[in-house]
C-alpha cells in the first residue's frame, strides 16, 4: 500500500477543533493541543449540565407552586396530594406558570385541592 500523508486531513481536523474553541481564554482558543483538552472537559460539563438543567427547572417550579399555595393557606405537598385526589392532572411546569401569571385561576385550583384533601381526611 502506498504511504499516505496527513497534510490536509490534519489541517481540517485542527481547524474544526479550533473553530469549536473560539471564545475560550488565551491559548485555549489558539493552540490545537490546549483547545482539544479544553473541549474534552467542556464536553463533560455539557453532558452533566443538560441533566442538571432539568433538575434546576423542576426545583424552580416547585418553589413557585409552593409560594402560590402558601398565599392561599396550603403547603406544597398537601396541594399536590389534593390535586391528585381531585383528579386534576397538571404537571409542575404548567402549575408554576398558572401560579405566576393567573393568580385567580390558581386560587380555584387551590380550593379544589383543599376540598379534595379535606374530604379524604374526613373519610
Amino acid at each position: 500500500m502506498p504511504r499516505t500523508k496527513t497534510g490536509i486531513v490534519r489541517r481540517r481536523r485542527h481547524k474544526k477543533v479550533l473553530k469549536r474553541a473560539k471564545g475560550f481564554w488565551g491559548s485555549r482558543s489558539k493552540q490545537y493541543k490546549m483547545a482539544f483538552q479544553t473541549l474534552l472537559n467542556a464536553a463533560t460539563y455539557e453532558y452533566r449540565d443538560r441533566r442538571n438543567k432539568k433538575r434546576d427547572y423542576r426545583r424552580l417550579w416547585i418553589q413557585r407552586i409552593n409560594a402560590g399555595a402558601r398565599l392561599h393557606g396550603m403547603n406544597y405537598s398537601n396541594f399536590i396530594a389534593g390535586l391528585k385526589l381531585a383528579g386534576i392532572d397538571l404537571n409542575r411546569k404548567v402549575l408554576a406558570d398558572i401560579a405566576a401569571r393567573e393568580p385567580e385561576a390558581f386560587a380555584m385550583l387551590v380550593e379544589n385541592a383543599k376540598s379534595a384533601h379535606s374530604n379524604k381526611q374526613a373519610a
